[in-house]
Formats: structure tokens, sequence, C-alpha cells
């Protein structure tokens, strides 16, 4: 059965052990950040204060969203939820869930939540690319 006790110790001891290999292929190959000219990149390093990503250290899905920032060169602030309770509970009352990766767009007075890590993507993409 899946939500077996057996079934959690079994995806507890995968992730303890996949978690060091993605943080250590991410440490070892990180993605080259794009070149823009100095005040091209202060404009995009404003726009970025608006966005937090909240997100888990070694979750897959949230490196994926990382090297994006990484490959946009956008110093986007990161909050680890699985470490820091407030920031958990801001995402669940907030954003609605406290599944990671998620975006927080701060535009116009509002604030939106994104989730998914291939829709955040598609969003720095197409903002920021």
């Amino acid at each position: 059965m899946v939500g077996s006790p057996a079934m959690k110790y079994l995806m507890r001891a995968i992730r303890a052990v996949l978690g060091p290999l993605i943080l250590l292929w991410d440490r070892l190959f990180p993605p080259t950040p794009v070149a823009r000219e100095a005040a091209a990149q202060r404009e995009i390093e404003a726009e970025a204060e608006k966005l937090k990503l909240y997100q888990f250290r070694a979750c897959p899905f949230c490196v994926k969203v990382r090297r994006r920032m990484a490959q946009l060169a956008l110093p986007v602030e990161t909050r680890d939820t699985k470490r820091n309770e407030t920031w958990r509970e801001e995402l669940l009352r907030e954003g609605g869930s406290p599944k990671v990766p998620c975006l927080r767009i701060e535009q116009d007075q509002s604030v939106q939540w994104l989730y998914e890590s291939s829709a955040i993507n598609e969003y720095l993409q197409a903002r920021f690319g």
C-alpha cells in the first residue's frame, strides 16, 4: 500500500540517498549564467526582489527551478520550508498548499503563487529570458 509504514520508510530511505546525490551533481555541474550588460542586470535584480522561491534544498524539482534561476542570473530569495516552520505556514496560509517548489510573485500590489517546477521555469524564461 502507498500509505503503509513500510512504503513511507522506503520513500524516506530513497530520498536520503538521492537528495545528497542531486546536490552533489548540482554543485559539480553548475549552470552557466547568461551575460547581460550591467544596467540590464540591475533592472533584472530589481524585478527579482519581487520573487520568493519556497523550496526544499534537496528536492529535485526545486533544484530544477534553482538551476533555471542561476542560468537566468536571477538573485531570487529562497525559503526552505522544511527548515523554517514560519515559511511553511506562510506558504500553506497564503499559497494554499505546502507543496514545493512554489514561486511567490509580487505584482501590481497583488501576490500570485505559482506551483509546479515546469510552470515556474516557463514563467521565469518568458519574463527574464
